[in-house]
């Protein structure tokens, strides 16, 4: 018993658990936890933009050249890009073979469109040159203290490493300076990381508690779909990348069990990004990789959320009792790609971009995004796990390809005998 209560992820299991009990029996309180869980992640956000800085700076340094950083980056967003339309593919193909929201009939004069107008402003607001400009942050500081937009962060990462490279010799006192502030920052996460469990639980005790699981009955059958496309996913999709690559995907979820009942118990995978980066180090892949690309995965590689975009959107056409052809559920898809990048940053990202994407489809009105608000935020969990274990697939697929994986590591934790 002692060995195990010396590990994170027992604490957390038992904060999660408690959380959960609190929220269903006694929910008045419960939900004034709700600052427990918001402190923790806002104390997580709070280092996430300096983290992400030093990682992608120390990336594009330790490369040595940006032949080497083109080339580990264009590699990321090929197989960012494919294994996201695989899971809009996933989440199209599912939603058809099974049709959770057949039956539902509803009626769409009888929708709150209220209770979503702000998310179908903002994805609105969202066009192709708003989010190209948002891109660049107003100074240089801005990118830091104004929206912790990640892509703003990996814009002046990219240029701070740049110009780092090109400067020589004279570059490698300021490479020093950051590698230090790296150390620091990393111990600082390290610190944070301890109220995991506070944090879990008190989220948790809010989510049973404001929404309480009777809630859940009557979109059971969309959140049980959506569960089992990630299941899905993560077991059959990223379990054969995994074993091309010469690992066992269920290895990889039982070494990253700490940080995985933290994403669980907190719906935020920027909770463990510090983490994940660290277990990939020791996994075997090289520091110059993974501080290239678990932060661009951060916003590219979003799994989870392209397989909810896709699912939530032929949900509400089927309660609708919307046919849709299939040049249309293309098109869902088709933007879907490009949506899921563009909110990122962006609070309530997850409506905002099922709003911008439901706006290619007419004959779906975005009032009908009134039907999943409530389960939303039990859907986020899925959400955040599988976009989590997708980033640590996908920096080891790299780093593999890159011939820096030191293979010893790797097999020592992760082969499949």
């Amino acid at each position: 018993m002692k060995r195990l209560t010396r590990h994170m992820y027992f604490w957390v299991l038992v904060a999660i658990v408690f959380g959960c009990a609190l929220g269903h029996f006694d929910p008045a309180h419960a939900v004034k936890l709700k600052p427990l869980g918001d402190g923790f992640i806002s104390l997580v956000k709070m280092m996430i933009s300096p983290v992400i800085f030093c990682t992608v700076v120390l990336g594009i340094t330790g490369a040595g050249d940006m032949k080497k950083v083109g080339r580990v980056g264009g590699k990321a967003l090929l197989y960012f890009e494919v294994v996201s339309t695989v899971a809009l593919f996933i989440g199209l193909a599912v939603m058809n073979i099974i049709q959770p929201g057949k039956g539902f009939n509803v009626n769409p004069a009888t929708l709150d469109a209220n209770s979503v107008a702000g998310y179908a402003r903002q994805a609105h607001e969202q066009n192709a040159v708003d989010f190209l400009m948002h891109l660049i942050p107003k100074t240089f500081t801005d990118a830091f203290t104004g929206s912790g937009d990640i892509l703003q962060v990996l814009l002046v990462a990219i240029l701070f490493g740049y110009s780092i490279l090109h400067l020589g010799k004279a570059g490698q006192v300021v490479h020093g300076f950051i590698e230090e502030c790296s150390q620091i920052f990393f111990a600082m996460m390290a610190a944070i990381m301890k109220l995991a469990p506070i944090g879990a639980g008190g989220a948790m005790a809010f989510t049973i508690g404001k929404y309480g699981i009777a809630s859940l009955k009557p979109m059971l059958a969309l959140m049980g779909t959506f569960y089992m496309a990630c299941l899905l996913f993560v077991l059959v999709v990223l379990g054969l990348i995994a074993r091309l690559t010469g690992f066992s995907i269920l290895r990889l979820i039982a070494y990253l069990k700490d940080e995985l009942l933290t994403v669980l118990g907190t719906s935020s995978s920027e909770s463990v990004l510090v983490p994940l980066m660290a277990k990939l180090e020791r996994l075997g892949c090289s520091k110059s990789v993974v501080g290239l690309v678990v932060p661009a995965g951060y916003s590219f590689n979003l799994d989870g959320t392209n397989i909810y975009l896709t699912m939530a959107a032929l949900f509400v056409a089927q309660a609708l009792n919307i046919d849709l052809s299939l040049g249309q559920q293309l098109s869902i898809l088709a933007v879907g790609m490009l949506t899921s990048k563009g909110a990122s940053g962006v609070t309530g990202a997850g409506f905002i971009t099922l709003a911008a994407t439901l706006a290619v489809v007419p004959d779906i009105p975005v009032a009908g995004l009134a039907l999943i608000l409530g389960i939303d935020r039990f859907m986020s969990e899925a959400r955040a796990l599988t976009n989590f274990i997708g980033n640590g697939v996908a920096t080891i697929v790299v780093s593999h390809w890159e011939n820096e994986l030191d293979r010893s590591k790797l097999n020592a934790l992760l082969r499949d005998d």
